[in-house]
C-alpha cells in the first residue's frame, strides 16, 4: 500500500493513513524482539515504511517505527505477566511468554483500557490446548479464576438490594439480579488459596488488575503443579473495595447460578432437587440468602 501525498492529506487518506500504521504497530515481533523486516504481502518493509515515516539524522524510518512497534508489544506482555501470576506459575516463564505472545496476536487490544485484554483469554486457552499441555485442566481453571479477579475488582457495583423490598413477593415470578462483579466459578481444582498467596504482596497496576513479584518462580511452579484436584465451588466479589473468595457448596452454587442465568426464585430453589443436604432444608436456605444479602450480591428485581 502506498499513499500519495494528495490523498494522505483527505479524510479518507487519514483513514488509510491511521489503519496503515496501526497495523505496523501491533504486528507481532520477530525473533530478538525486531520488526519483521518484511510486510504482509512478503515485501521489504522498509519500503512501505519509508512512504508514511521520515527519518531523522539519528535513525531511519524503518528503526523509528520499530521503536513503537516494540514498545507496544512491551507494554501489553507487561500487562499480560502481572495480570496472570497464577497461570505464569503453572507454565513456566518460557511457556507462559510463548502462549501471551500467541494469544495478544490473535486477540489484539481493541479497549481504551488494558484492564480487557484478557477477555478472551479462556477461550482461546479451550480451543489450543496443546499450548498448556500437560496441565491444560489446571491452566484452564487458573484462568477462569484469574479473569474472574479483574472482574471482581473494578466491575460495575450497584445498590445492592434490601430485604424489605422484596418481603411480599411471590417466589413463582421473583427474578434477582446478582452484582455484575459477582462470578460464581465451578473449578476442578484447589487453587484459591495458591493464588492469593502469589497477590500477597501485590500492588496494582492503574488499569485494574493485581501485579506480583515472584521471588522463587521454581519454587512456586513445584507447588503449583501440585495443586489438587478437587472439585471446588466459588463465589468471586468485591466487598469493601477489596476482593474475596468465598467457597460454595454445590447447593449454593446451583441456586445462585440459576438466579443469574434468570430463573425464578422458586425454580432456583427447585434445582436442589436430589442433593443431600445436611440439616433442614428451609434454614439453610434462609441462613444463605441472608448472608448472601448481607454481602450485598443482590442488585435488583428482574421485571
Amino acid at each position: 500500500m502506498k499513499l500519495s501525498p494528495r490523498k494522505s492529506q483527505t479524510a479518507r487518506g487519514l483513514r488509510d493513513l491511521q489503519k496503515l500504521m496501526a497495523t505496523a504497530v501491533i504486528r507481532p515481533l520477530a525473533r530478538g524482539d525486531r520488526m519483521q523486516i518484511k510486510w504482509i504481502d512478503g515485501q521489504p518493509a522498509k519500503i512501505l515504511v519509508n512512504n508514511f515515516i521520515k527519518p531523522n539524522n539519528r535513525l531511519t524510518s524503518f528503526e523509528r517505527l520499530e521503536i513503537y512497534n516494540r514498545q507496544y508489544w512491551f507494554r501489553l506482555r507487561d500487562c499480560f505477566y502481572v495480570d496472570y501470576p497464577g497461570l505464569r506459575a503453572i507454565l513456566g516463564d518460557r511457556k507462559f511468554e510463548r502462549l501471551a505472545d500467541l494469544y495478544l496476536a490473535q486477540n489484539p487490544s481493541h479497549s481504551f483500557t488494558l484492564r480487557n485484554l484478557g477477555s478472551r483469554l479462556v477461550k482461546f486457552l479451550e480451543a489450543n490446548s496443546k499450548l498448556t499441555a500437560p496441565r491444560s485442566p489446571l491452566a484452564l481453571d487458573m484462568a477462569r479464576l484469574e479473569w474472574a479477579h479483574i472482574e471482581a475488582f473494578d466491575s460495575e457495583a450497584k445498590v445492592p438490594l434490601q430485604t424489605d423490598e422484596i418481603l411480599d413477593a411471590n417466589p413463582s415470578k421473583l427474578r434477582l439480579q446478582l452484582q455484575p462483579h459477582l462470578t460464581l466459578l465451578k473449578l476442578h481444582h484447589r487453587i484459591d488459596d495458591f493464588l492469593i498467596a502469589l497477590k500477597k504482596n501485590a500492588g496494582l497496576r492503574s488499569e485494574a488488575s493485581n501485579a506480583v513479584e515472584q521471588n522463587h518462580p521454581h519454587k512456586k511452579i513445584k507447588l503449583a503443579r501440585k495443586l489438587k484436584r478437587e472439585i471446588n465451588f466459588l463465589a468471586v466479589h468485591r466487598f469493601d473495595d477489596g476482593v474475596y473468595y468465598k467457597s460454595l457448596d454445590e447447593g449454593q452454587f446451583r441456586v445462585l447460578s440459576a438466579l443469574q442465568k434468570g430463573a425464578t426464585l422458586e425454580k432456583a430453589c427447585a434445582r436442589l432437587a436430589g442433593l443431600e443436604i445436611s440439616g433442614d432444608l428451609g434454614e439453610n436456605i434462609k441462613k444463605w440468602f441472608a448472608n448472601w444479602t448481607a454481602l450485598g450480591w443482590f442488585c435488583g428485581v428482574k421485571k
